[in-house]
């Protein structure tokens, strides 16, 4: 379980495919390793991924993760390349701080950017640049999508603030824009969406009611 506040950017430095739909990525980031068991799970742009293996090389802490054959179809990870950055996140443990809503790491599917406006029209003002994004999401998933509900994209929590049939907006931050890997978004970009949960569950409930 993840809250969608990205805790490190990581750098892609090795993306192997191993046949029979597995991916191995070898992820250099900032966290303690040692503190990092074999077999815990780190959402990697919004996907939960186990560890399976990890160590320190030239000065950098690294982790490995396999992405399997669903993994692959539903998500960005096989479009990863070596030098790529992608957004990170630790397991949410009982005590910590829940900043964003709550996230499973399951990613429903993949979206495309349809249109990026940078809002601030002097980017060296002192409270940086500021963007509106309009994304489209695959139908059916359209229908979880609700005007000021929870959304992640690329493992980030956000809120949608505006819906029109299959497309949504957001607004996001100067902050969100440096520390994530969001800032790079542009028109045609490809991007890992999970809906949320409270969302998921009352649609099913709905469905069956009756």
């Amino acid at each position: 379980m993840f809250t969608g506040i990205v805790t490190d950017v990581g750098e892609v430095l090795t993306a192997t495919d191993h046949g029979k739909g597995l991916r191995r990525l070898k992820v250099a980031c900032a966290y303690d390793v040692d503190g990092i068991e074999i077999g815990a799970s780190v959402a990697h742009a919004g996907v939960c991924l186990t560890v399976v293996a990890k160590g320190r090389e030239a000065g950098r802490n690294w982790i490995a993760v396999d992405a399997a054959a669903e993994t692959l179809r539903l998500t960005t990870i096989g479009d990863l390349r070596a030098g790529d950055p992608i957004n990170l996140e630790r397991a949410l443990r009982i005590g910590d701080e829940l900043g964003g809503h709550i996230v499973t790491g399951h990613v429903d599917g993949v979206g495309e950017v349809l249109s990026r406006e940078n809002l601030t029209p002097d980017p060296s003002a002192p409270w940086g640049a500021t963007a509106r994004f309009v994304f489209r999401v695959p139908r059916p998933l359209h229908r979880f999508i609700a005007r000021k509900g929870s959304i992640t994209l690329d493992g980030v929590s956000l809120t949608v603030n505006e819906v029109e049939d299959d497309t949504f907006a957001v607004h996001l931050i100067p902050h969100t824009l440096q520390v994530t890997t969001l800032g790079r978004l542009d028109k045609g970009s490809r991007i890992n969406f999970e809906v949320d949960l409270m969302a998921r569950y009352a649609a099913r409930l709905s469905e069956t009611a009756g």
